[in-house]
């Protein structure tokens, strides 16, 4: 029984002893902020002092879970000293904040007031505004604003971006918006920088074969089209059936055609022939499925062949719909893009 009440009392001293250290601790951190308020209202601090207090003010908040208080401090710091050098990164801690937290809209904003309102500050040897930019682009929803920040960091910031990627992202962005003259130009000089050929880009994997194709097609006769792909195939199949090889020559496209195995891209160096059917066809035996291929979707479709060639016997007819909204005449006809050698992988 003794030792039953000692033992109660050790956990009542113990929790004693732990609320007491609590108490000191919040007492403790109360001083500290407090202290640092104090220091913050002495006019004789120097700018780069007084920016190390609110910086060390700013953190205490947020280290203390109390990201509200933060926000409040450096939001009524920065009307209340308007002349403070160090505005444009008060705003940008509360920017990054929201970010954290999930509230992009807020982070925008705040992100938008540095740019539009403060100039530019150097922090750890990095830009506050390409910082922002690089924000704004992730968590912006309007394309038509990502079009802005791109132009922003391409006129700007030139040292610090690939400008080839900008310009493709940028023309992307200008398609999202149907600015089909815009998109065009940007593709264009995507395509003018040495490296287009060569870049790989996150999430456009045909960065460069999509720009080339735009371009190109842009400035062809586009005279090949048909307006289905029911037209397009049977023509072919008539070609085919006839051994008219001047008709297939005709029907391919004029531009980015392009032949070559299952396992190629169209980006590579031999994937693009200029050769006439006839070469093909004199002496051989070529024959057609009835149906397209069940890969096909609405926008694509395989017609397979044979015959052809003693080496590579089976040929994919590739068909695709031409994707060219700047023009409404052509856009959403099908035409023959290429050829895929070999039964598909």
């Amino acid at each position: 029984m003794k030792l039953k009440i000692l033992f109660l009392c050790g956990i009542l001293i113990f929790s004693g002893i732990c609320l007491s250290c609590i108490k000191n601790s919040g007492k403790k951190s109360e001083n500290t902020l407090n202290e640092l308020k104090q220091l913050l209202s002495d006019e004789s601090l120097s700018s780069q002092s007084r920016y190390a207090v609110i910086n060390r003010i700013a953190n205490h908040y947020y280290s203390e879970g109390k990201s509200d208080e933060m926000v409040l401090f450096l939001t009524d710091w920065t009307e209340n000293h308007p002349s403070d050098i160090y505005n444009a990164y008060w705003l940008y801690m509360i920017a990054m904040n929201y970010v954290k937290a999930g509230a992009e809209p807020l982070a925008e904003y705040y992100f938008e007031r540095v740019l539009n309102n403060f100039s530019d500050l150097m922090m750890g040897g990095q830009s506050i505004h390409f910082s922002c930019l690089q924000n704004l682009i992730n968590i912006t929803k309007s394309s038509s604003n990502r079009i802005s920040y791109f132009n922003r960091l391409i006129n700007t910031f030139p040292q610090n971006i690939s400008i080839t990627e900008m310009y493709v992202r940028l023309a992307l962005e200008y398609e999202k918006e149907g600015e089909w003259d815009q998109a065009l130009k940007s593709y264009e000089l995507f395509l003018e920088q040495p490296d287009s050929s060569a870049i790989q880009i996150a999430g456009i994997p045909e960065a460069y074969s999509k720009a080339r194709q735009m371009v190109n097609f842009s400035k062809s006769q586009k005279d090949w089209t048909f307006e289905s792909l029911e037209d397009l195939e049977n023509a072919v199949k008539t070609a085919i059936s006839r051994y008219d090889w001047r008709s297939l020559d005709k029907y391919r496209t004029k531009v980015n055609f392009f032949a070559m195995s299952w396992k190629s891209s169209e980006s590579d160096a031999n994937a693009l022939e200029n050769f006439s059917m006839h070469n093909f066809m004199l002496g051989n035996r070529i024959r057609y499925n009835e149906q397209l291929d069940e890969s096909s979707t609405p926008t694509e479709a395989y017609l397979k062949t044979w015959g052809w060639s003693q080496y590579i016997n089976v040929w994919y007819l590739y068909f695709r719909k031409v994707n060219f909204p700047t023009d409404p005449e052509i856009h959403g006809n099908w035409e023959w893009a290429g050829i895929y050698f070999g039964e598909k992988l």
